[in-house]
């Protein structure tokens, strides 16, 4: 045996290496495009107002309402929800797909052993052979090694375009946050803020059920006609289905947050039971800055990255219609008898380029690269859409908050009057100069300011919510695996 075959096998792969080094096909990503040009002289948003700063918002927004309960209840939902479990896996599964896209670039190393026992007839050998058949044993022991040479830069693009995927899913990550840390918050507004009307609705009902009684007794009594008495137990019956419809509300809403938080339904019961304060946001909120939303909404990164995938795509499907090299190497000992499997003598040795490239194919290659440019320009458009829509929601929750403030501003100061109004004529009842009924009709009237008051409270703190949302807030950069 030649013994300066191994050698020669390795001098041969470099060289086809060597052949590697070609640039590679395909337009380059330079970034996205700008969906929705943010001037310079566009510094903050157009509808923030005065309660509001182009300071950096913190990622933890909910931490500005003062609340211990909710604080921990985002934590639960952050740690334990399922659909944050969801959006990771599918980060392992794209970062799956990344690492199996490398190993593209490698030879592909097999080895065997086979000791097949063959029987052929005897002049398939030998023509000259007596023997009907023949037996042979045989042994072999073999390494085998593939390799496709990335000429044109075609793996490298599906290197590239899983990589781009790989950080769209780790910004799925990002939104899911954004978006669970949102509906635990308006899940937990919401019930305070039922808990809050249910207790004045109770009062409500009991003022309604004795001015069902004072009719009753004006009725018996000859001073007053059927049709007071009708009213007010209308105005009861509508009560009572309002204290039903609260308390339902208050379970669903309850259950609504364990679910969120990853616990079965009944789980918050005795923990969220007792009413506390509807929480309100403070009174100056930092925004940020258009360019800063830009950066920040885990939606356009998501748009951006599968944006720049389609982009390494279109290298890829260029790259499969030009020639590929390969070549395939083989080092195997074998014979007759399992001592030959170590016999340096029976080494066998081969290796095998292969150029290969399809002349015709019907336009297949040329159509798939027009498929992919048309991916490409639909991710561009979908890039469009998502930042524009960004800066929508912003401007549009940044409106209904700067109104919502005003609006509680004016609900509070009815809820004032209407109380002051109340008290006075209780006053008045108490010193004979008004009726009872006076008196519980001005103090039901208070209970439906104060109803008034408390959703415009959940309202405020809704729409801080939703501004927090259209910020991108609420997730941490996450750090990648390596």
């Amino acid at each position: 045996m030649n013994r300066n075959i191994l050698p020669r096998l390795l001098m041969s792969a470099a060289a086809l290496a060597s052949l590697g080094a070609c640039t590679t096909v395909g337009p380059n990503y330079a970034g996205a495009p700008s969906a929705a040009p943010v001037s310079a002289e566009r510094a903050a948003f157009l509808r923030g107002g005065e309660r509001t700063t182009t300071a950096a918002p913190i990622a933890r927004w909910w931490e500005a309402l003062g609340d211990p309960q909710l604080d921990r209840l985002i934590d639960d939902a952050l740690a334990h929800s399922p659909s944050i479990a969801m959006a990771q896996a599918r980060i392992t599964q794209a970062r799956a797909g990344l690492a199996a896209n490398k190993a593209g670039v490698l030879p592909t190393v097999n080895t065997s052993v086979s000791a097949p026992y063959i029987n052929i007839p005897g002049n398939l050998l030998n023509p000259n052979s007596s023997s009907d058949r023949t037996d042979m044993q045989r042994y072999s022991l073999g390494f085998d090694a593939s390799w496709e040479l990335d000429l044109f830069g075609g793996t490298r693009r599906k290197v590239e375009a899983a990589s781009d995927r790989a950080e769209a899913a780790a910004a799925g990550l990002a939104d899911a946050q954004v978006s669970l840390s949102a509906e635990v918050t308006r899940a937990y507004v919401g019930l305070r803020a039922r808990q809050a009307a249910l207790q004045v609705l109770e009062r409500q009902g009991v003022i309604d059920a004795d001015l069902v009684s004072l009719a009753e007794q004006r009725l018996r009594l000859g001073t007053a006609p059927q049709q007071p008495l009708d009213q007010a137990r209308a105005q009861l019956a509508q009560s009572e289905g309002q204290i039903a419809s609260t308390r339902a509300e208050v379970t669903v809403l309850t259950d609504q947050l364990a679910v969120l938080t990853g616990a079965e339904p009944g789980t918050l019961d005795s923990a969220l039971a007792s009413a506390t304060p509807i929480p309100l946001p403070p009174s100056e909120v930092a925004v940020g800055d258009p360019a800063l939303l830009l950066r920040s909404r885990p939606d356009i990164r998501i748009a951006e990255r599968q944006l720049a995938a389609a982009n390494a795509d279109i290298g890829s499907a260029i790259a499969d219609r030009f020639p590929k090299i390969s070549f395939l190497g083989l080092l195997g000992t074998g014979g007759g008898t399992v001592g030959s499997l170590t016999d340096t003598g029976s080494l066998i040795g081969l290796i095998l380029p292969r150029i290969s490239w399809t002349l015709f194919d019907g336009g297949r290659g040329a159509a798939k690269v027009a498929s992919s440019r048309g991916a490409f320009a639909e991710a561009e458009g979908k890039y469009r859409a998502t930042v524009l829509s960004a800066l929508g929601d912003a401007e549009t929750s940044l409106t209904r908050f700067g109104s919502d403030r005003i609006e509680l501003g004016k609900a509070l100061e009815a809820e004032a009057r209407t109380l002051n109004a109340a008290r006075l004529q209780q006053q008045r009842f108490i010193g004979g100069t008004a009726t009872r009924s006076d008196a519980l009709g001005a103090e039901r009237q208070g209970l439906q300011a104060s109803l008034a008051a408390q959703n415009a409270r959940a309202e405020l703190t809704s729409d801080y919510v939703a501004v927090a949302k259209a910020l991108g807030l609420g997730w941490a950069p996450q750090t990648p695996e390596k």
